[in-house]
């Protein structure tokens, strides 16, 4: 379909909360979701990363998840309900401040419930990488940018100050239903 801009930090946007789709606007949004993997695979091929994106992201304030884990996937009012009690600590990157990482502690693994584009119901347990891309997406979701949940006030450097971040997924992404 179309690549997007992808909005940037300080876009007030970004900031908003994202609105439910209702099974009646799946067919409006399917445009929006083809735009949405086609611009993670153009920022993907510029940048060399990108596993994920969400609707915010360029302008569309609806609970709507793009991934690329070998294969595309949608993930529709993509929510996270169960967490691991182990936290990790991991440096995250953002389409939406490509220059910059952000040191988070999150929870090491979680469950995720959504729907897919034929509105079935989905309830996966994430770990490792996984786990942090969802919780990150879920985030862009509810408004919330991971610069406002780093560690401590040194938790945000540029990115080439650090070394490269790895591009494979590693974890789990076991489907319960």
């Amino acid at each position: 379909m179309a690549v997007r801009p992808i909005l940037l930090l300080g876009d007030a946007r970004l900031y908003q909360p994202s609105t439910p789709v209702g099974r009646d606007d799946l067919d409006a949004l399917r445009d929006t979701i083809a735009d949405l993997h086609d611009t993670m695979q153009a920022f993907q091929a510029e940048h060399g990363w990108g596993r994920a994106i969400s609707a915010p992201q360029i302008g569309v304030q609806r609970r709507i998840v793009c991934m690329n884990a070998g294969e595309p996937l949608t993930f529709i009012n993509p929510a996270l309900d169960r967490y691991s009690e182990e936290l990790v600590e991991h440096w995250e990157d953002c389409m939406s401040f490509p220059e910059l990482l952000v040191r988070l502690r999150n929870p090491a693994a979680c469950r995720l419930r959504y729907r897919d584009l034929e509105w079935v119901e989905h309830e996966v347990w994430l770990t490792e990488d996984y786990a942090e891309l969802l919780q990150h997406e879920v985030d862009h979701l509810d408004g919330v940018l991971s610069v406002q949940r780093a560690v401590d006030d040194r938790s945000i450097v540029l990115r080439r100050a650090m070394p490269e971040k790895r591009t494979e997924l590693r974890g789990e992404f076991l489907v319960l239903r």
